[in-house]
């Protein structure tokens, strides 16, 4: 029996929640049923009621086969349970949940660069000469977003962190210049480098052994408050677009940590689903895949429809849901901030998924033609592993068994990167992989589909510095495939804007029997090197810089072939 509560806003809206699990109009499930049991798992604190609207109350449903011979109920609930925690154990195994002496240490970084953030704003207030008085109360902060800040990073992720400025502290001198010099001098910071001609600007180094990537927003504020709400306007009025789309991944975060009704099963599931996307060859936005962005909504999605499902029934039913998704039909959260907003068409992205912090914005997405076919497929293939989770054979690692490429494909386009250092090695990968979206839709229009694997291998019988990708390619299409006319408007693309020393790229066509030793490796052991791209800081031709502000304070260092001025950043 349903029950529903007033809503004194919008009494009229209410948000209905799927009583069952399984769609008994499909032939497929015929052979399941739906049983319900007492509550196991603990409320999300932070969860926001859809404008104060009670839904229909949906007990705890997991999917069960049905027999022939009647099962105590009781039965059921334990094997569900023990299914569940098979599923738990076996991401404890694959080392997806840290230690507690590893979380501490980030808690620590965090803390530190806070307190860093916190002695460079007092700094720069003194170089524009503020009053004493305003010194003493202007703050900054640090936000964390991505893995982190949802609580589902593994022992070696790195940290995503915002830091958050106020209306004086400019990006091109106080940002990249001030701070930047701030913690090269601090004895923990290591590796540093600025990325300064990405979409979104931002400092990557190592802290404490942990690799910290830190953008920059600046808000229109004379101080940023600890507990500073990113979802509130009135901290996000009138700032420039630099900001904004720095902002856009901890505005996201925060709003799906308040609109999923149970954190812990969302943390969980979502978990299962990383890996699984890593392991199926679907994980990777520059590959044309997804990101973690991208399957956090989808995992919150599935949460919101089915708050009380245990842990297995939210695994399975992402694969059903997903496997049968009607796109391009955007994947939209239920959000009381936007309610009966509707969304405007999304005509750029084959699989739109909307931000849940605004109406208006979608997910960053390269998905192209071949891409969409392979995430569709897994999708499938995750459905048809999960419709019998309960049958006495059941297995989680078929779910998570490694794409075989080399079995699936005769054929692959090698890429093979390489440059004169590792240091060099890791600007040339990071700045080809932001191009290598242009290099699918290329041979998509010369071969066909493509399946490129997002796994970075190593040439060991090369000496230098290199990382090699295997993509394959679609059986049965002619061999005929002019890669030289393909790696040359490639390399036009790539050398297009790079600044720093270019390296090698090349391409060529590679049988399945000729693949190196090291790409029949399984996926799940490669440890992927984080690329980066940065602008290289020579010791030659660098000039002084002095504040704006205070005549003759010398602030730091830049490159005399560099760009100091960020407009949209308010420098």
């Amino acid at each position: 029996m349903a029950a529903y509560a007033y809503n004194n806003n919008q009494s009229n809206n209410l948000a209905v929640y799927p009583h069952s699990f399984v769609d008994y109009g499909s032939p497929e499930n015929a052979n399941f049923s739906v049983v319900s049991h007492r509550p196991v798992a603990a409320i999300n604190p932070n969860f926001i009621p859809q404008n104060h609207v009670l839904v229909p109350y949906s007990p705890p449903v997991f999917l069960v086969p049905s027999f022939a011979f009647p099962l105590n109920q009781s039965v059921l609930i334990q094997m569900d349970e023990e299914r569940s925690l098979s599923l738990v154990q076996l991401m404890a195994n694959e080392g997806l949940v840290p230690s507690t002496e590893e979380e501490e240490k980030r808690r620590n970084v965090i803390q530190k660069l806070k307190q860093i953030v916190l002695a460079w704003v007092k700094k720069v207030a003194w170089q524009r000469r503020l009053p004493k008085e305003q010194i003493a109360e202007t703050h900054a902060t640090i936000l964390t977003y991505g893995s982190y800040g949802l609580g589902v990073h593994g022992s070696e992720s790195d940290i995503d962190a915002l830091c958050l400025g106020p209306c004086f502290a400019t990006m091109a001198e106080d940002f990249f210049i001030v701070l930047l010099n701030m913690l090269k001098s601090r004895p923990e910071v290591a590796e540093i480098h600025c990325v300064k001609d990405a979409k979104v600007p931002l400092m990557r180094f190592k802290f404490d052994g942990i690799l910290v990537d830190l953008p920059y927003a600046r808000l229109n504020i004379l101080s940023v408050p600890e507990d500073v709400d990113v979802l509130n306007p009135f901290f996000s009025r009138d700032i420039d677009e630099t900001s904004w789309k720095s902002l856009s991944g901890v505005r996201a975060n925060k709003r799906i940590l308040q609109l999923v009704p149970d954190l812990e099963k969302f943390q969980s599931v979502l978990r299962c689903i990383k890996l699984w996307a890593k392991r199926r060859g679907v994980y990777g936005n520059l590959h044309g895949f997804l990101g973690g962005i991208h399957l956090a909504i989808l995992v919150a999605y599935v949460c919101q429809n089915y708050p009380n499902g245990s842990l297995n029934a939210l695994v399975a039913n992402f694969f059903k849901t997903f496997a049968f998704w009607p796109w391009p039909t955007p994947v939209v959260l239920q959000d009381p901030m936007f309610p009966d907003a509707g969304y405007p068409s999304e005509t750029r992205s084959l699989m739109p998924i909307r931000l849940p912090s605004s109406p208006h914005e979608y997910c960053h997405s390269n998905i192209t033609r071949s891409t969409f076919y392979k995430i569709r497929t897994e999708f499938l293939r995750g459905h048809n592993s999960t419709r019998d989770l309960l049958r006495p054979d059941f297995d989680w690692h078929f779910l998570f068994e490694p794409f075989p490429y080399s079995k699936k494909y005769m054929r692959f386009v090698k890429v093979y990167l390489s440059a004169s250092s590792q240091d060099e090695l890791g600007d040339w990968v990071g700045w080809v992989k932001s191009r290598f979206r242009s290099l699918i839709i290329k041979l998509e229009e010369v071969q066909g589909l493509c399946d490129p694997n997002p796994t970075e291998y190593i040439d060991t019988d090369v000496a230098e510095p290199n990382i090699v990708f295997y993509w394959g390619l679609q059986p049965g299409r002619t061999n005929l495939l002019d890669i030289e006319a393909v790696e040359k408007d490639f390399l036009k693309n790539i050398h297009n804007g790079y600044q720093g020393c270019p390296g090698q790229m090349e391409l060529s066509i590679v049988q399945a029997s000729q693949l190196s030793k090291s790409a029949h490796f399984d996926p799940a052991s490669e440890k992927r090197i984080k690329a980066y791209w940065k602008i290289p800081e020579y010791n030659l031709h660098r000039i002084p810089v002095y504040s704006q502000h205070l005549p003759h304070y010398f602030v730091g260092y830049v490159q005399a072939n560099g760009d100091s001025k960020y407009p949209s950043a308010g420098g």
